[in-house]
């Protein structure tokens, strides 16, 4: 992964930490999940503590029809939990938002999309907030796609796909929405990451696609997992994941589902100018 573009000082580190003090171990836990994550934005504006809404785990719980919400445990991983959305097309699209040089929070971007009944961050992005690799909003394309690595969530006559960029390079098709981030860790039901150089755990967001073609959104609330314990760990689930692509995590993680009885909530320590959100068709 790439390193941050702005670094602590231990002076800044101190700072922070006793700040953090007050709000308990949950939040220096978060804190140093944001430390340790993979975003390429800024942090020189100061954000709010993230908080994310408990959700147990449990089977898949519906919100409504075509919508399912599960929270997965993966084993000898205490932080590790995973919150899961299940996204069956033929109710729901997808929509891919950007703000060039405009990031927003969770709560912004709730505000600025009030039919969308859930979204995630997608496309990392540099200290402009300006994302990086290709995404596409209604039609209109962003950036460049990437050539050599990861992979997209795309909208493509209405119907949603997770690609792998590395075995089926974008070749300039039209598409409705796309956003693309890397790595690839599931392709073809196969873990396809194993890279350990650098990998260490952190918050994460993840896009995934099942055999039946239903779109899986997935966050981890707190340290989250290694890139290359998340690529092995999901192949193994009971989701029946074909591709899985990682999205932006550390510091931009954000999941919001307003959708049932008790909407989720996981706020990102950096606001983000891309999100992938959902809505009723």
């Amino acid at each position: 992964m790439h390193p941050r573009f702005n670094r602590f000082s231990h002076h800044s580190i101190s700072r922070h930490i006793r700040r953090l003090r007050r709000f308990g171990f949950a939040s220096l836990v978060a804190f140093f999940s944001m430390m340790l994550g993979c975003t390429l934005s800024s942090l020189s504006t100061p954000t709010p503590i993230p908080t994310a809404t408990p959700v147990p785990a449990s089977d898949w719980d519906v919100l409504a029809p075509g919508l399912e919400r599960r929270t997965y445990n993966p084993p000898n991983n205490g932080f590790g939990s995973l919150v899961a959305l299940r996204i069956d097309p033929n109710l729901y699209t997808l929509r891919a938002h950007y703000q060039p040089g405009a990031s927003l929070t969770l709560d912004q971007w709730r505000t600025a999309l009030p039919g969308a009944v859930a979204f995630v961050n997608g496309n990392f992005f540099d200290p402009q907030q300006v994302a990086l690799g290709m995404v596409i909003a209604d039609g209109a394309v962003y950036g460049q796609s990437y050539t050599d690595r990861g992979g997209m969530v795309q909208v493509q006559n209405g119907v949603p796909r997770v690609r792998s960029l590395l075995s089926e390079p974008y070749l300039g098709e039209a598409l409705e929405h796309a956003v693309q981030a890397f790595p690839m860790l599931v392709t073809g039901g196969q873990t396809s990451f194993n890279n350990t150089i650098g990998d260490r755990s952190s918050r994460r967001t993840v896009a995934a696609q099942d055999a039946q073609g239903r779109i899986i959104l997935l966050a981890t609330p707190l340290l989250g997992l290694s890139l290359t314990d998340l690529a092995a760990y999901l192949p193994t689930t009971d989701m029946g994941i074909v591709n899985a692509v990682n999205l932006d995590g550390g510091g931009s993680t954000m999941m919001s589902i307003g959708a049932g009885l008790a909407p989720y909530t996981l706020d990102s320590f950096d606001p983000v100018p891309v999100v992938l959100a959902v809505y009723p068709r």
